[in-house]
This record gives structure tokens, sequence and C-alpha cells, in this order.
């Protein structure tokens, strides 16, 4: 694999932050596109971003910044997609360049809402891009702890091996930890999955239930990911390894969990809507529990903690209510 390969990040927001800053380890140019303007500019004259991680600085002489999309995309090979899946259709449709000659390896955590489809199905379907092409980056790994360069693990998933070790050794550094995988849809879903499971146990903590249930509720959480999982992509995979597993335990436990900390917020009473307007960051698991609901549907998988958060965010039910309901199915 050739190692002289131009990266690029896609998107502003904290994570995307977060792996420009794991690139910078590695390498002496990483291309970045943002919409904001503004935030561009703060970033060339102050070195750090003013919307998120701001404590992060970094070495303009390494960056190639742009707010246009066509110039990013058309001066790397390598593409890192960290943007909110509710927006990667948006940001895609402005995009008049080819994709059939890059690598993308998605780091959302989502599911785009106009197709149902996992990032990386939604690359390969919509863009007839091979598997071969297509990664995955999850964790356990939350973007504060990168900033401050606490020991961090990703897992690297692409069916093509020689590209995930490119990308988990650009990524790689004394405070991260990279560990490859094949299971690119696995691991994919089970990054959307703990966050409608980390909503979960946000509204069970602002209900007032107590650790007791919420390892009840996390043990139940990870057999219903791996129920799930197996319907949608039926392949051998250790359902405890920290894709799957870690990520859901720090998604659903951290204090940094945006997900769990919309779910607080429903449980002690908000509505979706003023929840939502009241936090600065997008909560993935609200719009995946919406796609979730949907393939079980089809796949007729039992999986009542989805249920459960679909019932309180999309049908209006009361959360009291609804987990009371779930505790007597939890065991």
């Amino acid at each position: 694999m050739e190692t002289s390969l131009r990266f690029a990040v896609i998107g502003g927001g904290s994570w995307a932050t977060a792996i420009v800053k794991m690139l910078c380890e590695n390498l002496d140019e990483v291309g970045w596109y943002m919409r904001s303007v503004y935030a561009i500019e703060h970033i060339k004259k102050q070195d750090h971003n003013p919307n998120y991680l701001s404590s992060v600085e970094f070495d303009n002489d390494q960056l190639h910044l742009s707010s246009d999309i066509n110039k990013t995309v058309r001066e790397a090979d390598v593409l890192i997609f960290a943007i909110p899946s509710v927006f990667l259709k948006r940001e895609l449709d402005a995009l008049t360049e080819p994709l059939d000659d890059k690598i993308i390896f998605s780091a959302i955590k989502g599911i785009v809402p106009e197709t149902s489809l996992i990032v990386g199905e939604h690359f390969h379907k919509t863009y007839n891009l091979p598997y071969d092409n297509i990664g995955v980056i999850t964790g356990p790994c939350h973007a504060e702890e990168v900033a401050l360069e606490r020991l961090s693990y990703l897992t690297i998933a692409c069916s093509d091996e020689k590209k995930a070790k490119l990308i988990a050794d650009k990524l790689s550094s004394d405070y991260i930890n990279c560990k490859t995988s094949d299971d690119i849809v696995g691991t994919e879903y089970a990054a959307m999955l703990k966050n409608i499971y980390a909503i979960a146990a946000g509204i069970a903590h602002g209900l007032g239930y107590g650790d007791n249930f919420q390892s009840v509720l996390m043990s139940n959480a990870i057999r219903e990911m791996k129920k799930f999982i197996k319907k949608v992509h039926k392949m051998k995979r250790n359902i405890n390894d920290s894709a799957y597993l870690g990520d859901l335990l720090v998604t659903g436990y951290s204090v940094f969990s945006r997900n769990r900390m919309f779910g607080n917020m429903i449980g002690k009473g908000y509505t979706v809507k003023s929840a939502q307007m009241e936090m600065s960051m997008i909560a993935e698991g609200y719009y995946a529990t919406e796609s979730a609901y949907k393939i079980i549907k089809d796949t007729k998988a039992k999986t009542p903690i989805i249920n459960a958060v679909y019932a309180v965010l999309y049908e209006g039910k009361e959360p009291k209510k609804i987990f009371k309901k779930l505790a007597e199915k939890l065991d």
C-alpha cells in the first residue's frame, strides 16, 4: 500500500477535530473540510477550533483548510467522513468531484436517514464504491479524551486488511491504540446501536434508576445488539470485543456521552424538541432509533430496549410507564 497517500477529514465537529489531531501526529499535511468559514479563519489565526475541543492546538503548516468540499475531495486520496449522519446527504449533494478513485472511511456513528443505510452501505449502493475501498473507524473512544491525550482505543474495520492497517498506522500514537477488523458491517451497526442504548441509559438515570438497574440494562443491551447484528449480517464475531461491548459501555456510562445526556434530559421531563435545542451537539441515537426500528420490522428481531426508546422518542409515550414495563422484561 502506497504510504504517500493524501488524507483529508470531512467535518468540523468534535470527532472530526479529534481525528485531525490524531492524523497530525503522523502526517506532514492533512486536508480538512468544514462548512464554517468563521471556524476556518479562527483556526488559521488562533490555532484551535473555536467551537469544539478548543484546547487542541494545531500547527497550521500541517493543515489544508477549506470550506469547499470539492477542493478538499479533489486534493485527497483518503477521505475520513466525521459529520452527523443526518447531514451527510446534504454535504454529498454539493459534491461534483468523483469518489470512485478514493478510499472512504466513515467515523460516523449513525444511519443515513434518507436511505436508512449505515454509511458504508450508503457509499457502496449510492456511489457504487467497492467494499474494499470503504472502511469504518469505531471506538471505544470519546473525542474529549483524545483532546486530553488519555489512552484510547480504536477499531479500524475494512474488508481490505492492508487499507485497515494503513488507517490504523496513521491514527496510532502514544495515546491511541488501534486494532483492525474485517467486520465492517457489524462494527458500524454496533456503533449506531450503542447510541440508542446510551439514550436508554440516560432515560433510566433521569427517571431515578440506580447503578444496579443500569448494569442489568447494559447486560441486556449487549445481548440485544448481538441478536440485531446477527439478523442483518451473519458472520463469526466476538460481541465482547471492544468495538462492540467496549463502545457500548463507554457511551452508556461516560459523562462525555451526548446520547446519554440527551436521554437523561428526556427522563427528567424534557420534550424531544426542547432537549435537542438545549444540546449544542447532535445526539445520533435519536435518528438511529427510528432507522433501527424500521429494520426490526423487517428482521423481526426481539429488541425490547430499542422498542422502549422508540416508544418514548417517536410515539410520545410516558418514559416512566415504558421503562417500568421494560424493567419487567430484563433479566
